[in-house]
């Protein structure tokens, strides 16, 4: 498994042992994700608008 990779599952575990300590229930961590994925989702459009707006124009010339 590349080191990003398992990074991330070991942090995605740590978080869920730590809502499941906290005492969150399975549906209310499935919220949170679903947040989560939300947000990320907003943020990748709103970065892709941003990039789209600061390409340059390539106009042809005659």
């Amino acid at each position: 498994m590349e080191k990003d990779k398992k990074g991330t599952k070991i942090l995605a575990r740590t978080f869920f042992t730590q809502l499941r300590t906290g005492g969150y229930t399975p549906n209310q961590i499935l919220d949170i994700a679903t947040e989560l994925i939300d947000a990320v989702t907003t943020d990748m459009k709103e970065t892709r608008v941003v990039e789209e707006a600061q390409k340059p124009e390539f106009r042809q010339t005659a």
